[in-house]
């Protein structure tokens, strides 16, 4: 079977890079969905919605291999929706959909609306953080398709509240992800449930192992489209980094605010307790910070993520909760205040940036210890990042002999943080950007 998905995947992908369908008008769609198109703003499919979306109406199990922002979202809800027998006094769950967080339930669930305008087709979020009761009263009343994750999906069938007796359609969306975080077992708890007979759609970044052996397992002869470049380096998205003492991280972020002026920015931290200090420390500085991570209440990260859609919120420091499936598209900076865990965490998160084909920059902090992290993320993009400096801004100390300080640094002032973020004093001319090249590896 492994030899099967690899040659299936070969064609597919070849497939893939012929002429694209120019217009969602020259696809097979109902009228309903046309308007809804029309209505969202959706005219030219991209790649991996042209490829996937004629085939899934037919039918077939997928694999469908795409990084995110590319519009994969759409690629599975439209045949989806397409597929529902609609029009019952009591709708029953016919589509089940698997995502990792709960942020990406949400925004799924919320693109399943905006493309069923029109349509009397009910849809039901399922995740944690919230109370049981209103998720079983709405399945109660009739949904034709759910969307979860899988520890609160799998709730739902023990309590018996929710019935996948007449499901035909399951995406497993973002599948490496949930994966990573230890949903397999859960996934296929949930799959065994499931009727033999459906259509089983799985979405991701990448194809590891436990991903293609979850494919064998429960799909049928699956066909494998690949729309994920050989080059996962985001060539819309320029990548720099500075070098930068750890005690100099925050002064650097101001300064870097400062003069980036970024439209919306995500300043990524590693740790929940990091991403609390950084944000009561900015938020001194700049109006409009929030901060989003794990610990949150689920109705707190909802309110953050809805204030971030709708601009109020310009910058986010957050931790990888946000680093896959966060779909906003006006997002122009990406900030590693820490360097990710994985390499894989590094693409994900620069990701952020860049949607559809938009421009976007990303800055990573390197401390002068992290430069193995730095050449290790540099080989999996197969890319050098720009090294980049704060004109006047020292980021790493002079070695000296009887200072623990680098001259003219002095003591620091605790009151300092209350103060809001200025332009900064510097050297040279304001907001000037030297730029200089690392060595090839």
């Amino acid at each position: 079977m492994t030899e099967d998905l690899a040659n299936t995947s070969t064609e597919a992908t070849a497939s893939a890079q012929l002429p694209l369908i120019e217009r969602f008008t020259d696809l097979p769609l109902s009228p309903p969905m046309q308007a809804a198109l029309v209505e969202a703003g959706y005219i030219t499919p991209t790649a991996i919605q042209s490829g996937l979306i004629p085939r899934a109406l037919a039918g077939v199990d997928l694999m469908g291999q795409a990084r995110t922002g590319t519009g994969k979202t759409a690629a599975f809800v439209i045949p989806i929706l397409e597929r529902l027998e609609i029009g019952a006094k009591h709708p029953v769950t016919q589509a089940l959909i698997l995502v990792p967080t709960r942020e990406l339930a949400v925004q799924v669930k919320e693109e399943v609306v905006k493309l069923a305008h029109g349509q009397a087709i009910h849809a039901v979020p399922l995740y944690g953080g919230k109370p049981i009761k209103g998720q079983i009263a709405k399945l109660h009343k009739g949904c034709e398709v759910v969307v979860g994750t899988p520890g609160r999906v799998l709730d739902h069938l023990a309590r018996g509240t929710l019935n996948l007796d007449k499901l035909t359609t399951v995406v497993l969306d973002e599948a490496d992800r949930m994966l990573d975080i230890g949903f397999r077992p859960d996934i296929e708890k949930i799959l065994r449930r499931c009727p033999v007979k459906r259509q089983t759609l799985l979405l991701s970044a990448t194809v590891p192992p436990p991903v293609e052996k979850l494919a064998r397992r429960y799909m049928i002869d699956p066909e494998v489209q690949n729309f994920s470049p050989l080059d996962i380096s985001h060539d819309t998205i320029e990548q720099f980094y500075f070098t930068v003492d750890a005690d100099r991280k925050f002064d650097l972020l101001c300064r870097l605010l400062f003069r980036e002026k970024p439209k919306q920015a995500i300043i990524f931290c590693r740790t929940k307790r990091g991403t609390d200090k950084i944000h009561q420390r900015l938020a001194k500085k700049l109006p409009q910070v929030a901060c989003i991570h794990g610990d949150l209440a689920q109705g707190a990260r909802d309110r953050v993520m809805a204030s971030f859609r709708e601009g109020k919120v310009l910058a986010l420091v957050a931790t990888d909760v946000v680093g896959r499936g966060i779909d906003v598209t006006s997002i122009s900076h990406i900030i590693n205040y820490d360097v990710p865990e994985f390499c894989d965490d590094y693409v994900h998160r620069v990701g952020r940036t860049g949607r559809m084909g938009r421009e976007g920059t990303a800055y990573t902090f390197i401390t002068p210890e992290e430069g193995p992290q730095l050449t290790r993320i540099e080989v999996r993009i197969n890319k050098l990042l720009k090294r980049d400096e704060i004109a006047g801004f020292a980021a790493v100390s002079r070695p000296m002999a009887t200072h623990s300080h680098p001259a003219g640094d002095g003591p620091r002032d605790p009151a300092a943080d209350d103060a809001p973020l200025a332009e900064p004093k510097l050297s040279g001319p304001a907001n000037q950007r030297v730029k200089k090249y690392r060595r090839a590896l």
